[in-house]
């Protein structure tokens, strides 16, 4: 019944939200009023309560928070060789208020000569007793469903779409080997892309723009494939498909099935990390494509993170069963469906609240389990 490996009985997607502190440190390190020096020094101040308090509840995978992050995406990508940073407009979030954020472009020959993050997960692999999860965005994510990627990229680069994911795939691999040759046994590559292609009006735009979208989710297989070539043995490398998460609000919708051969047959992740927590998410029907007799594993995000209210115990404990209709239930794990603060903006709940969804997760999966490890 105990797992030894991630993912935990009881897990967490990785994002949590900014301490009061970190917020007033960034915005004054923003303006010029605070030193770099000092700015992480806050933040280290930060993460170590953060961890203290994901272990004081039981949490057996412990994050920093993406304490250090503006966003899930931009902090990682735009310190790959190639890439760079401008201003302009979100995607379109529902029941968001339109905004500006950085968006990044495919400027030159994509590669991996290093990252700040690396230095991040040493910081938390050094102060936790538990296993330390460092959460990345997916490659899929440089040239996402979400934004036509004849604008993100320079055709004098790469004029074709699959020769940016042939580089991109290697330069991938180069941060994976980085990673765990930091210590690193537990990586997530956090991911909307494949969830966003779930959705008719989203396939309907990339058909519109002139793409395929059954091509394009065929090349991010092979890119994801080749991102994950070589990996260490003793490394898991999970996924979390995500629908969108700003603020409490969302972007796509739609179930698992256009993608859920794909997804859990050909790439070749050991864990999914899967949005559940409203009808946008579908049926559990897609999970019969997990391969069966093997090691990969689910991860049902049954509790929300999008408001402060605690699930019912016992319709959790009813879904799971359901879900185990189409996997074996030592198969499954229970999660949070996404971060609480995938931007530094933070999801609309108090941090109470976040805290005891969290614990919930763990009481609940150790009641259903047997133990949350």
């Amino acid at each position: 019944m105990q797992r030894t490996v991630p993912p935990c009985r009881a897990d967490q997607v990785g994002s949590l939200l900014r301490p009061a502190a970190v917020k007033h440190a960034r915005a004054e390190f923003a303006a010029g009023r605070l030193p770099a020096t000092a700015l992480t020094e806050v933040e280290n101040q930060a993460i170590l309560q953060l961890i203290a308090q994901q272990e004081r509840i039981g949490l057996k995978s412990i994050t920093d928070g993406e304490a250090r992050r503006t966003a899930w995406t931009t902090d990682f990508l735009q310190e790959l060789d190639g890439v760079s940073s401008v201003i302009g407009e979100a995607a379109a979030f529902k029941g968001a208020a339109p905004h500006r954020t950085s968006v990044m472009k495919v400027t030159g020959k994509l590669g991996f000569s290093g990252h700040s993050m690396l230095k991040h997960f040493e910081f938390l692999k050094a102060h936790t007793h538990a296993t330390p999860k460092l959460t990345i965005p997916s490659p899929t994510m440089l040239a996402s469903a979400s934004r036509d990627w004849r604008d993100v990229v320079d055709r004098k680069v790469y004029p074709t779409l699959e020769e940016m994911f042939t580089d991109l795939g290697l330069a991938y691999r180069k941060a994976v080997k980085a990673f765990a040759d930091a210590g690193c046994k537990y990586l997530q590559f956090d991911d909307c892309s494949l969830a966003f292609v779930c959705d008719p009006k989203i396939r309907q735009q990339m058909q519109e723009r002139g793409d395929d979208p059954d091509a394009m989710l065929d090349s991010w297989v092979t890119l994801i494939n080749s991102a994950l070539h070589g990996k260490p043995r003793d490394m898991v490398i999970s996924t979390h498909m995500c629908r969108g998460n700003f603020r409490s609000t969302w972007l796509a919708q739609g179930g698992y099935e256009p993608v859920a051969e794909s997804l859990l047959e050909k790439i070749d992740f050991d864990a999914y990390f899967l949005e559940y927590d409203t009808d946008r998410a579908g049926g559990f029907e897609p999970l019969r494509f997990l391969p069966k007799g093997g090691h990969k594993t689910v991860v049902l995000g049954l509790v929300t993170t999008k408001s402060g209210q605690l699930e019912n115990k016992d319709e959790i404990k009813r879904r799971v069963e359901q879900a185990g209709r189409f996997v074996d239930p030592e198969r499954l794990c229970l999660s949070p469906q996404c971060g609480f603060a995938s931007t530094e903006q933070g999801n609309l709940l108090t941090e109470d609240e976040q805290w005891a969804k969290l614990a919930f997760v763990v009481k609940t999966a150790d009641e259903i389990w047997g133990s949350a490890a």
